[in-house]
Parts: structure tokens; sequence; C-alpha cells
């Protein structure tokens, strides 16, 4: 049995932190939605991070990764120890690959701002041109996303499992096509309005295709709670990174920039397992 977590992070004084389980037995060729903590919260003097260190130690044995829905790294920029010269002058390989990148895009269409390198990193400027979907990914310092970094580098600094990233979005794109969920399903799932009914048709359609089994309780919770959805998104995509079956990093593409786990367009659900 191999085991994989998917983490949807929330801020640390919030109580939305929810943490999916799944395992994938090969002898049977089947993924199964185990268990799915909500609402990791705060009680007394023990911290929903500490909580949260403590299911994750409990679930430590075969499993293969944690994936989270938000970087737990600063942006390279912020890492470097160099003398900074500024980025209109810098010569980081990263910088570099920017300049090339916003240049190139700025031909065809003139961005509406320059990228921001402390905020920013390369894999958010790919995620929003290089797919068949435009992933407008949250920057990694970006306002609301810089709390949930903050809380992802303190976890991770306590755990020893591999740690991957994801963007539930484009993962949820690139299973429901495979799947042949609706469009707007899959560009909806987050709305207040319509939201619901978007999980439920997604979650329908992953239970019949007859690989991950998923009781009607957990169906039912993913449905009303969006942040249980994304930790079950999470997991699966660290079993399709298990399977090999995540984009690689483009060519060029800077080795100390991060970068986000992504399934392959077409997947085949009949030969996943």
């Amino acid at each position: 049995m191999h085991r994989f977590l998917g983490l949807s992070i929330a801020g640390g004084k919030s109580d939305k932190a929810c943490l999916a389980v799944i395992e994938y037995f090969p002898k049977y060729k089947k993924i199964f939605l185990t268990k799915i903590f909500e609402k990791i919260k705060s009680e007394e003097n023990i911290s929903a991070d500490l909580k949260l260190h403590e299911l994750i130690e409990q679930m430590r044995e075969n499993t293969e990764s944690l994936t989270m829905d938000t970087p737990s790294r600063l942006p390279a920029c912020l890492r470097c120890k160099l003398k900074c010269p500024g980025y209109e002058n810098c010569k980081e390989v990263h910088i570099e690959w920017m300049w090339k990148y916003f240049r190139e895009k700025s031909k065809k269409k003139k961005p509406k701002k320059i990228f921001t390198p402390y905020t920013q990193r390369c894999v958010e400027m790919v995620l929003a041109t290089e797919f068949e979907e435009i992933f407008i990914m949250p920057h990694a310092l970006g306002a609301n996303q810089a709390p949930l970094l903050a809380r992802a580098v303190y976890l991770k600094k306590r755990l020893d499992i591999p740690i991957l990233e994801t963007f539930p979005t484009a993962t949820l794109w690139r299973l429901g096509r495979s799947l042949q969920v609706m469009k707007s399903h899959l560009r909806h799932h987050k709305h207040s309005v319509g939201g619901n009914e978007s999980r439920r048709a997604i979650l329908q359609a992953l239970s019949s295709s007859n690989v991950a089994f998923v009781y009607e309780q957990d169906v039912k919770l993913m449905t009303e709670n969006n942040h249980a959805f994304e930790a079950f998104m999470c997991a699966l995509t660290g079993f399709l990174k298990f399977k090999g079956l995540t984009e690689a990093r483009p060519k060029n593409f800077p080795k100390n920039e991060d970068w986000v786990e992504v399934p392959t367009e077409n997947l085949n659900w009949k030969n996943l397992v």
C-alpha cells in the first residue's frame, strides 16, 4: 500500500485547513480516499499547527508524499545572499529567465505590469501563459498567499517526508477534462453560487471512472467544503506524481526555482493504476 497526503492549508489563525489521505493498492488497482480531517483548529493551548503535525506524523508509515496547495519556500530572490544590484541589473539565472520571458511575451501582448521577483516565481508566469487554459496562480508572497507560505515553511521544518506543491485549479482542470466533465464545472468549483453543484459533478465523474473509491459521507463533505475538496485534489496530484504522470519542468527552467506538480494532459484512467 502507498499513502498520499493532501493539505489545503488555510491561514494559521483560521479553522479551515483540511488534510486528505488516499491509499493506493497496486494489487487491486484501486485508490481509496480513507480519511479527511476537516477544519483543523486550535484548542486551548494546543495550536492547529501542532495538530496538523501530529496528524501527518501518525500517517507517516507508507506515505510517499505530502502535497500542499501553497509554496513552502520563499521566492529565490529573497533567498539570495548576494549584494543586490536591483533586478534590472541582476545576473542571477532566475532573474535573467524572468526578463527574457517578460520581453518575449511583451512582443505579442504588452503586459500590464512588470514582474516582481521578490513576490513572484517563474512557475506562476508559466502557468498563466503556457497551458491550454489560463491559470492565474497567486504570487508566492502576494497579499493573500504570504500568510499561507509562512505557515507552510513553519510546518515543513518539522516534517521528514517529501513535500510537493500543486495548484488545485490546474490539477482539477486536467483531471476533469480527462473525465469529460463540463468546462463550466471545472471553472466554477470555487464559486459561492453553483460551486457545490460543480464539485459534486466532478466527484461523481471520478467515482464513475471506477478508479477512486470515495465514501458517500466524504462526497457530501467535499461538496459542502471546498478546502476538503482541494485537499483531495492535492492528494491525487501526489499519486499522479508517483506514477510519473505530472508535467516535467520546461526546458531551461531555472534549477533554483520551485516547480508545481500538474497532471499531464489526456490521462487514461483505464490504464492509470
